[in-house]
Parts: C-alpha cells; structure tokens; sequence
C-alpha cells in the first residue's frame, strides 16, 4: 500500500512509495528499503515507528517497473517464489538510480537535507550498494544478501555504513560472513555487528521470523546511528 508517487530521475515514471509524516520539522529523512515482499504491513510500521521519532520515512515499492503494490508472505510457498522471482528479475543498477530519485526528492521538494537508508534482506544488499554509489549520508542494513560478492565497491564507501549479521542466516552462509568481515572489519566507515545463533528475518516486524531480543538490540543500534550520522 502506498500513498505517494516519486518522479524518476529520467522523468519517465512514478516511483509509488509509502510516506509516513512526523509532527513538526523532521529531523531527517529515513528511506525504508523493503524486502522481497514488497511494501507490506512490516515496512509501513517500520516507517511509521521512524515518523514517531521524528523523521520523515519514505518506503518506495522497489519491483514497480515489474508489478507495483504486490505484498507477499515468506510463509506462503507460493508467495515466497514470486518473491524470489521478482527479486531474480529485478536490475539493481536501475533501482539505484530509483533511491537517487527518492533522495533528490526529500532533498529537493520535502526540504530535508539529511537522510539515511535502512534496508532488510534484498534491502540490506541495497543499503550496502546505495553507501557505495549514492551521497546518502548514513545507511544500515539488516541481514544483507550477496554483499560478499560486492566487496571490490568498498573503496567507494565515504558516508557511515552499518549491517547486521545474524550468525544462523540460511541465506548468508559462513563463508560469505567471514568475507564480509575480512573485507570490512578494517574500513573506516563501516560497523559490523554479529548476532549469535540468529537467523535471516530476525528484525521482521511481523511473523515468526522475528527474534525479540535481538530485534530490539538491531533496532536500538541503529536509532542511535542515525541520531548520530542524521540528527
């Protein structure tokens, strides 16, 4: 569900997304990177919970060139292969270029100049690839997929960058986790966090995926990051 269009960059389509409004001026801006879910009842309150604390939260439909507004379930067969499929089916490189369009537009038409990205799973992948190719000023994410095979963009990460890395994750596998920490345990805008024995989904704000506790720690980090990087 989303209650927004963002022009693209190329002015040739309309990015829909959720928009969530603090009172008063925001502190900043909070782009909410979806799953592979697309933007469902877990996004939207997780872009709610940050216009709570005083940011405008902005949570684009990342597969809309492919089928805009699907919500998908990871506990639904069926729904978690669409999900992977439209995943599979998804350029990355041209929705990079999406989230320059949403950050344009908090900077320009909202007036927000600061802003962060938070992204889970396909979003903590674009977290990573947004601190690398964007200006964004601060980006987080939460059990991020492949990023050990994009090690060779570190360099080009100048803004802080942090993810969370559940040790148990059955689509991050060991061998990828310890890449990702030889890669990034020595760069200076990065912060890794291990989470002992949890799994991927751990942070989902509904669902048996989520872990309480170790939700709470993730999420408590990375309020306290993007008070620090964004205001």
């Amino acid at each position: 569900m989303t209650n927004t269009e963002i022009p693209t960059l190329d002015g040739d389509g309309m990015i829909p997304a959720y928009v969530a409004r603090p009172e008063g001026t925001p502190r900043g801006a909070i782009i909410v990177q979806q799953e592979i879910f697309g933007v469902d009842a877990g996004i939207r309150r997780k872009a709610d919970s940050w216009a709570a604390k005083g940011y405008l939260a902005v949570a684009p439909d990342t597969f809309w060139r492919q089928k805009p507004g699907i919500e998908l379930s990871p506990y639904v067969e069926e729904e978690m292969q669409q999900a992977l499929n439209h995943m599979m089916a998804h350029d990355f490189d041209i929705g990079i270029r999406d989230i320059e369009a949403v950050i344009h537009w908090i900077r320009r038409e909202e007036g927000v100049p600061k802003i962060g990205l938070v992204g889970f799973c396909m979003g903590g992948k674009i977290a990573y690839m947004v601190a690398a190719r964007t200006d964004i000023d601060a980006s987080v994410g939460y059990y991020g997929v492949m990023i050990d095979q994009m090690l060779n963009e570190k360099h080009a990460i100048a803004r802080p960058l942090m993810l969370h890395i559940p040790t148990a994750d059955h689509f991050v596998d060991a061998a990828a986790q310890k890449a990702i920490h030889d890669g990034l345990d020595d760069h200076p805008r990065v912060t890794l966090w291990d989470y002992e024995g949890l799994d991927h989904g751990f942070a989902a704000e509904i669902g048996a995926r989520r872990d309480e506790a170790g939700a709470e720690l993730a999420d408590k980090r990375t309020a306290e990051f993007f008070a620090e990087a964004i205001g």
